[in-house]
């Protein structure tokens, strides 16, 4: 099998066990916005931004670290013992300073506590499964991995319209403990379905020699902390702009926008997959001499698929929307979809050029650029909000996103020289953007003609790289 070949696979199948996931939560919005209300289904938003904030402090970069190590370290269980001691050790701290001063966090948060004590559980169980599904990735258990992942999410599914569908049409009567909101129901079913998942995985879990390496520790922390920042600064573009919407305009608008947001997301479940399947395939090719010319073949096919998902879900958005986002008081921000579309196009591209700061050990330039791109959010957000409303927060996104990325385009070009097809890739997105725009102005209303535009694209992709497709399905592993 070629090392194409490879990633494919590893790419389809665990990015298969993140997408079906993410693309489920999609599926779900159909239910949450006809259950609840603009207003109400922005505090799910702001739940979801706390717990992605909390999640990157906890993690710290971790991950990312023990891919890295466990690559290229001899002693490979002392990498899987330290990384798990370090983040259950931090995790149980913040969980007694969390107990400690509950009310103070919840009246500075302005936040249910119940809700909390749901957010700190969802934390701890995800926390606890980093490095079993780091390993899993690691190894190469891309079924496990998939079967695991999809069938916790499923649960999770099943148990969103059993609250929020089933018990109230058959008035089913609960006990005390478990009447909660709607709201509440949400938040409720994703710590069952994470728990389950975790217990699924537990023996690898409870198999860790939980030894820690002290100097082991300190060299993955050096690595590691610019990554925490980068997260940081990451959730800061990425989920901000819900904060300071429902700041600003109010909960309704701010609902509103998440729940179109949604749709964008579907080009980031591409994302993710990518991600997924790519991470580990760019460390294990670092030490090969033809590593550069693979990173470029990497990114040169990236572009086209995500140039594809894009058009893909331009012209067909208000088909999705219709299916998605049952509740018309949600469509008044439909129009941030392309430029949310094109800004998650712009991050796939970044995550796949930031391959030379990660595999030459640089992790402080991820820091750097995550930084001006949220600084870029947040300035723009802050100043242009009030004035032009919530079309403002899909630009600030999408200048923080492209920023990132050409700023780690032009500063690896120096660093570490990798031979990109700017030609092709340019190429591919501009006809992406053309074909989708046309339609998206003026045939939104005619479905055969969105078919048409897809298949013109796909023509396109077929008649400049059907040679360079069967040749390195072809190659033989370097």
């Amino acid at each position: 099998m070629s090392i194409f070949k490879k990633l494919f696979k590893d790419t389809f199948i665990f990015g298969l066990a993140t997408v079906l996931p993410k693309l489920m939560s999609v599926i779900l919005t159909s239910l949450h916005t006809k259950m609840l209300a603009p207003e109400e289904f922005s505090d799910t938003a702001v739940f979801y931004v706390y717990f992605g904030f909390a999640q990157v402090v906890l993690t710290y970069g971790m991950e990312t670290a023990f891919f890295r190590f466990y690559s290229r370290e001899g002693k490979k269980d002392s990498v899987i013992s330290t990384s798990a001691v370090s983040l259950v050790a931090t995790l149980i701290l913040v969980v007694i300073v969390f107990l400690i001063f509950r009310n103070q966090v919840s009246s500075l948060l302005d936040f249910p506590l119940e809700w909390l004590y749901l957010l700190m559980s969802l934390l701890i169980v995800e926390i606890c499964w980093v490095v079993p599904f780091a390993l899993y990735r690691i190894q190469g258990k891309a079924m496990r991995f998939a079967v695991t992942k999809v069938g916790g999410f499923l649960l999770y599914v099943i148990l969103n319209y059993f609250f929020l569908w089933f018990v109230p049409k058959y008035q089913i009567q609960l006990p005390a403990f478990l009447q909660l909101s709607l709201v509440g129901y949400i938040f409720l079913a994703n710590v069952a379905a994470s728990t389950l998942t975790f217990l699924f995985i537990s023996p690898v879990f409870l198999r860790i020699k939980w030894q820690l390496d002290v100097g082991l520790l300190k060299r993955m922390l050096t690595y590691s902390w610019p990554i925490l920042v980068a997260g940081l600064a990451f959730m800061v573009n990425e989920s901000i702009d819900k904060l300071m919407l429902r700041d600003q305009l109010g909960k309704e608008v701010m609902g509103a926008y998440a729940g179109c947001y949604k749709l964008g997301v579907f080009l980031t479940l591409f994302i993710q997959a990518f991600k997924m399947g790519v991470e580990p395939f760019f460390f294990n090719q670092a030490e090969n001499k033809n590593a550069p010319q693979t990173y470029a073949t990497v990114m040169k096919f990236y572009v086209i698929f995500a140039s594809l998902g894009l058009l893909f879900v331009i012209v067909f958005v208000d088909d999705f929307k219709e299916l998605l986002i049952r509740n018309s008081a949600y469509w008044s921000a439909i129009s941030i979809v392309p430029i949310i579309l094109l800004a998650n196009w712009c991050l796939g591209a970044y995550h796949s050029l930031s391959v030379w700061y990660k595999v030459t050990d640089r992790t402080h330039y991820g820091m750097w650029f995550s930084i001006f791109g949220a600084a870029i959010t947040l300035l723009v957000n802050y100043t242009l909000i009030k004035h032009y409303g919530f079309i403002v927060a899909a630009w600030a996104t999408l200048a923080a996103y492209g920023s990132m990325m050409l700023l780690s385009y032009f500063i690896g070009k120096k660093k570490y020289p990798i031979p990109y097809d700017l030609k092709s890739i340019l190429g591919y997105l501009t006809i992406s953007l053309s074909i989708s725009m046309i339609v998206y102005l003026n045939f939104r209303t005619i479905f055969w003609v969105k078919v048409v535009a897809v298949l013109i694209f796909l023509l396109t992709i077929l008649t400049f790289e059907r040679t360079t497709i069967l040749s390195m399905l072809k190659r033989k592993r370097l």
